[in-house]
């Protein structure tokens, strides 16, 4: 089985990032994952060096948003702001030719209808610009999350797919394994019930998770030193059939060691 396997890198030198784990496909931020601030791209010789030389070493580049971005919420403070950066991100991912930004569904308050949430996500799509595909990726904790639980991504996908936009076949799905085992949701049968509400999966998170299940907790580990059978991740990973970015931690067994260990077990 012939996958794209890499990992989540430093955004300065993405390539040499992934040279160094013997990766075909990086992922990284453009700028501080924790702010609204404009993306803006590290790499010392500029976007289009960096796509140049990612095409010609045959490196597929993935953007991740920040993770303040939340385009569900109630809140205009955060709502408003949430879609002009991720529309900037979209067009900086497109200037370096990546292959798809993937964002985080989101949460309403407490108190609010998840419904204001999906339709908020709905207004999102409808009046955005897509040069790159946006992949929403489910999430691990939060009780009025858009995308923790399965029946939540189900009615997110249904008002995404109702947003009338030209190109809403751009909008793909990114599964992340330590969310889904977060969430409670069974690994060996989350594959078919994602593509049954979906339709597709374009890209894989595989990663080890050290909580228990149901834990809502979003903290990953190595594969074989978490709470998921290493197999399980496998497993996923074969039967998603899509590209794949390890978002372990890159110590002593770290992210290169993940990616063979997929590698191995996928031949």
């Amino acid at each position: 089985m012939s996958l794209r396997l890499g990992a989540h890198v430093e955004q300065n030198d993405p390539l040499a990032e992934a040279a160094d784990r013997g990766a075909n496909l990086v992922q990284f931020f453009l700028g501080d994952p924790q702010d609204y601030k404009a993306p803006k791209v590290a790499y010392a010789d500029g976007a289009e060096a960096l796509k140049v030389r990612a095409e010609a070493e045959g490196i597929d580049l993935y953007v991740h948003a920040p993770y303040r971005l939340n385009v569900a919420t109630l809140n205009n403070r955060i709502r408003i702001p949430s879609r002009k950066l991720l529309q900037q991100t979209l067009d900086k991912a497109a200037e370096i030719g990546a292959k798809g930004v993937i964002v985080h569904g989101g949460h309403v308050g407490e108190d609010d209808d998840p419904e204001a949430g999906f339709d908020n996500w709905r207004k999102c799509i409808e009046r955005a610009e897509l040069p790159v595909p946006l992949l929403i990726e489910n999430t691990a904790g939060g009780e009025n999350a858009m995308a923790r639980k399965l029946e939540r991504i189900a009615r997110l996908w249904d008002a995404v797919q109702g947003s009338g936009n030209e190109y809403v076949d751009r909008v793909g799905f990114c599964l992340d394994t330590c969310h889904f085992h977060a969430a409670g949701e069974d690994l060996p049968t989350v594959v078919e019930k994602v593509v049954a509400i979906t339709g597709r999966i374009d890209l894989v998170h595989a990663n080890g998770s050290r909580d228990a299940f149901g834990s809502g907790a979003d903290r990953h580990s190595n594969f074989e030193e978490g709470e998921i059978d290493p197999a399980e991740i496998v497993a996923v990973v074969k039967a998603a059939n899509a590209p794949v970015v390890v978002e372990t931690p890159n110590g002593d067994h770290g992210q290169k060691a993940d990616i063979d260990y997929l590698r191995s077990h996928l031949k």
